[in-house]
């Protein structure tokens, strides 16, 4: 019995290395199974003797035989764990090679927002809207966020949506588009889940910009109400917060935002400097403006 549960071990992972095909691998430690009941039955009904096996005598050997079934109930109780142990181990675990991930539920990636603006200037606002979004959701402890960086190179609107939700790794994905004209502003989003080709929550907002600040902290609330996310009060606390209600504060912030990105993907020194200068900007305006400062510090250390 014990050379069966040592040679299921063997087979299950010398086997794999030689490709032999799973089906040979899982007959043979069904037979190994299949015979550990009738090896049993022999260990009960024989008893080995130096001379030769022989049947178990009650009168000759009580005593001898007492402790040879407690020795064989200890083997017996321990192959049998190892066995149950192996199996759930072995047969139960996620498969490796098949490349299958675990999704968390509570995880979602942010696409690149559409840009419906007339000016196409106006893609740094764009961009400044989800980025914020991101950072809000990315602030809760409880939600799985992807990075900017892993977004990026994906489309507004990609044709297959589960492909790039099961390359990042999420169950939901959101997507949006920004339209802003003069000082009007309408923000569209909807949170689907990609596995089952269905909208968990979508909404519209039409506002003022000086009033796009509070969309911001609505979108994420939304989406962490909808994943049902656990918030701590402090969490609750920095949803529902701004950085600055100065619009033009906020609009520099976002072009130095949208400068600094640039500049870290080409490494140019002119779009740092530029970054730094609407940096600047925005700190001029609203001296309070805590993200501002340490952007600019993170900018002016990566360059120099």
């Amino acid at each position: 019995m014990v050379a069966g549960w040592a040679l299921a071990q063997g087979v299950a992972q010398v086997f794999p290395v030689f490709d032999v095909p799973n089906w040979i691998v899982r007959l043979i430690v069904l037979l190994i199974a299949i015979g550990f009941p009738i090896a049993l039955l022999i260990a009960w009904a024989f008893e080995a003797t130096p001379e030769e096996i022989k049947r178990t005598e009650v009168a000759d050997a009580a005593r001898q035989r007492s402790r040879s079934r407690a020795w064989l109930y200890v083997v017996v109780i321990g192959v049998a764990i190892s066995v149950g142990l192996f199996f759930v181990g072995r047969y139960t675990a996620p498969d490796k090679q098949s490349g299958v991930t675990e999704v968390r539920a509570k995880s979602v990636a942010i696409l690149p927002f559409e840009n419906l603006s007339d000016e196409k200037a106006n893609a740094y606002f764009v961009e400044g809207i989800q980025d914020e979004i991101l950072t809000k959701l990315a602030g809760i402890g409880d939600l799985k966020v992807i990075s900017r960086s892993s977004t990026a190179k994906y489309k507004s609107k990609p044709e297959d949506l589960r492909t790039v939700a099961s390359e990042l790794g999420v169950a939901t994905v959101l997507e949006g588009s920004v339209q802003k004209a003069g000082n009007t502003v309408r923000v569209n989003v909807q949170l689907l889940d990609p596995r089952i080709d269905a909208y968990l929550w979508a909404k519209s907002y039409d506002r003022d910009l000086k009033d796009v600040f509070a969309v911001e902290s609505e979108v994420a609330q939304e989406i962490a109400n909808t994943l049902r996310a656990k918030l701590s009060p402090s969490q609750s606390d920095a949803l529902a917060t701004v950085s600055t209600r100065d619009t033009e504060a906020y609009d520099s912030f976002l072009k130095a935002e949208y400068e600094e990105h640039q500049a870290e993907s080409v490494l140019t020194a002119e779009l740092f400097d530029r970054a730094q200068s609407f940096y600047r900007q925005a700190l001029a305006r609203d001296p309070k403006l805590a993200l501002a400062y340490s952007r600019l510090a993170y900018s002016e250390l990566y360059w120099g």
